[in-house]
């Protein structure tokens, strides 16, 4: 079992409703949730828009391999009501945005998948919520801990 650390948020429609429902998914098909941070409330990140999100963290215990959870991922993604992950290259606003953040302490870099999440660390709406949860936790290839990496 692999203890895997994702990345929720949501900034269009009913954002709390669509974060439930990929919770609930989550819960069903990629294993069980170990813990969950609160709901944080920030701007759009590397793009245009008015829509805030709602973000969140939470640590689950799988047995999916990388790639397994990468395909459950997106798929929870489509079923939530997500049509595509960009619009030519570019971030857009969504229903759910999925990202897997840490995978264990692996450090895989595929064309399909880079486990850390290569831009976490300069995400505030995503370290604040895995400070909450995870504050010792060693980033793999920074090797300072999140709590390190959000308050310094």
């Amino acid at each position: 079992m692999a203890t895997v650390y994702l990345g929720l948020g949501s900034n269009i429609g009913d954002r709390l409703a669509f974060i439930r429902k990929a919770l609930t998914l989550i819960a069903e098909r990629v294993g069980e949730i170990l813990t969950l941070s609160n709901y944080y409330e920030s701007p759009p990140w590397g793009y245009d828009s008015t829509a805030s999100y709602q973000n969140l963290v939470l640590a689950i215990s799988t047995e999916l391999n990388p790639l397994s959870l990468l395909t459950a991922t997106l798929e929870i993604e489509k079923k939530v009501g997500r049509q595509h992950k960009t619009l030519n290259g570019n971030y857009q606003d969504r229903e759910i945005d999925i990202d897997i953040l840490l995978y264990d302490d692996l450090i895989l870099q595929t064309p399909a998948l880079t486990i850390p999440h290569p831009l976490m660390h300069q995400r505030p709406f995503v370290l604040k919520p895995l400070a909450e949860i995870a504050p010792h936790l060693i980033h793999p290839i920074l090797k300072k801990s999140i709590a390190e990496l959000y308050f310094f």
